[in-house]
């Protein structure tokens, strides 16, 4: 009786799912869900709608492969960060500047590595740096967008930018912070960022769908975009986004960035948050422990701020985790509609991928979001 009626409450998440897919807030959509209760591990799966829509139309499937916009800070930028704070290559209080030293002009000395995951650094949250770029390629008649150079420019523009606040005052969520720590990275470990989470973060999770597409093999690119779900059909590059990373900075900087340009599937983010639960629950797992239980850990900076280390937890009202999540939990939102949600001493997990940017007659708020949290967490406890 108490798994029957767990599934017909479960249900209620795919009539959302179709509702919003009715209402055209979005195309299509992949959640999948996890939660342990009396020692045993519930799940749910929903698969709704299309993955792309024009210039074919190709179903919803499990295996879908998103473009996952800002959870490339926490599955790629945060969790190399942690990997090489825990070998001691670097502390979270270094200043920035003492790996890249170029960053300390006008009066950035004192920002550190925790500032920027925290987003209290004080750098401006974001620029269109694709635009500057754009313009540039105007001018000068030369290609920029995508090539050495412009990361070169974007890297060079950002360390002799002013602070708009003092480091710590206040946390402004921003991606400039996650650019540089992306940079950060590739100047601890001499690779660049992708490769290093290809090797110490997605192969050892056996994450084997998750990657940066700029750097999938042209043999493999056809395949790959047949499973790839699309995006928005671009202004700029006059085009439907489908097997190319929408944000627009992460794509002028050749598409590996720290701030966005991953893509995955939603099975590799749940073995990637359970790999989470297993290391913060003291289990044998690929990551450490203590190190991870600081990283999920609020820093207060400043003081009321809901962010960890590159994690965010839920707000006191008006969370995207809903009303369920515990305040000991994680978690991160992307622009295209994807989010991740972990709520470590429950050791439950939201996966909720959605196209929501793509060829949509409107973009919603996205309530849909809580709400599918909340019917999930309620549907498990029951």
């Amino acid at each position: 009786m108490r798994r029957a009626l767990m599934q017909r409450r479960l249900a209620r998440v795919d009539r959302a799912l179709d509702r919003a897919i009715d209402a055209a807030e979005l195309s299509g959509a992949v959640v999948l869900a996890r939660m342990e209760r009396e020692g045993e591990v519930l799940r749910h799966e929903s698969v709704r709608g299309l993955a792309v829509s024009r210039p074919e139309r190709l179903p919803m499937a499990r295996d879908t492969i998103f473009d996952l916009a800002s959870l490339t800070k926490v599955l790629a930028t945060t969790s190399a960060v942690m990997l090489l704070v825990e070998r001691g290559a670097a502390t979270l209080d270094d200043p920035v500047a003492k790996h890249l030293p170029a960053f300390a002009e006008r009066g950035k000395d004192a920002v550190t590595l925790r500032h920027l995951l925290t987003h209290s650094a004080g750098l401006r949250p974001w620029r269109a740096y694709h635009e500057l770029l754009l313009e540039r390629e105007r001018k000068k008649g030369e290609r920029l967008l995508g090539t050495a150079r412009a990361k070169e420019w974007v890297m060079d523009s950002i360390c002799r930018s002013a602070l708009l606040h003092e480091p710590g005052a206040a946390a402004v969520y921003g991606d400039l912070n996650f650019i540089i720590l992306g940079a950060v990275v590739e100047a601890l470990c001499g690779e660049p960022l992708d490769a290093f989470c290809r090797a110490n973060l997605f192969e050892p999770l056996a994450m084997r769908d998750t990657f940066f597409a700029s750097t999938l093999a042209d043999t493999a690119k056809p395949a790959a975009k047949r499973r790839m779900a699309a995006t928005e059909n671009c202004p700029w590059r006059e085009r439907i986004l489908w097997g190319e990373v929408h944000d627009p900075n992460a794509s002028a900087l050749g598409g590996v960035a720290g701030h966005a340009g991953l893509f995955g599937t939603a099975d590799d983010l749940m073995r990637f948050a359970e790999a989470l639960l297993q290391a913060w629950h003291g289990d044998a797992a690929p990551l450490p422990t203590a190190r991870l239980r600081e990283f999920a850990t609020r820093q207060e900076l400043p003081p009321g701020s809901s962010w960890a280390l590159g994690w965010d937890t839920p707000s006191e009202s008006n969370s995207s985790s809903g009303q369920h999540f515990s305040r000991e939990s994680i978690g991160h939102l992307g622009f295209t509609g994807t989010s991740l949600w972990i709520d470590l001493p429950a050791r439950a997990v939201v996966v909720m991928l959605c196209n929501r940017v793509h060829l949509v007659a409107k973009k919603s708020r996205f309530a849909l979001r809580p709400m599918v949290h909340d019917l999930i967490r309620e549907a498990f406890a029951s």
